[in-house]
């Protein structure tokens, strides 16, 4: 099997668990939540993604891996997890519902967009030729796990207006 092919297998594959895990265990959980509870879990999740700066760690990953990849792959995720975090801690302090559903609309959809054009640039480079290390597990397990989040908040989102103790 060439490099290729196993990453998008593992990709493929860990979006379809997180998926099933998201649909069959997670959301009917956190449909029974007040908005303000539902949404600090994922939010924490994705506050992690500064692990996306190993991209920049030439000792960890191939030096010749193209910055038009490194670069907005790292402060992308970096941007979005400080987001996430800022997001989580307005809605755990109770701020202003006027404050925070904008923050998570901004967290989210920039963090998905960047998501996606991480996807994409991966693709545009071939990111599966460069040596990766520890970090092959960034866009084949933590990726999907991340885009099954923002669908999550996604869906949270839309229907909090209709959520009871939203």
């Amino acid at each position: 099997m060439t490099s290729a092919l196993i990453f998008g297998l593992q990709f493929g594959l860990s979006l379809v668990v997180f998926s099933l895990i998201a649909i069959w265990y997670v959301a009917p959980g956190l449909r029974q939540l007040p908005l303000r509870d539902a949404l600090p879990p994922l939010l924490l999740l994705n506050a992690m993604r500064v692990v996306g700066l190993i991209f920049l760690v030439p000792a960890v990953v191939d030096p010749r891996l193209p910055d038009s990849f490194a670069g907005p792959a790292a402060y992308g995720d970096l941007i979005a997890a400080s987001l996430a975090l800022i997001c989580a801690i307005t809605l755990r302090a109770n701020a202003p519902r006027a404050l925070t559903l904008p923050l998570v609309w901004l967290f989210n959809i920039e963090g998905t967009l960047d998501l996606l054009y991480a996807i994409y640039q991966g693709l545009g480079v071939n990111i599966a030729a460069y040596q990766l290390g520890a970090a092959w597990f960034i866009p084949t397990v933590y990726v999907p796990a991340l885009l099954v989040t923002h669908t999550l908040i996604f869906v949270l989102l839309i229907a909090g207006g209709t959520r009871p103790n939203s």
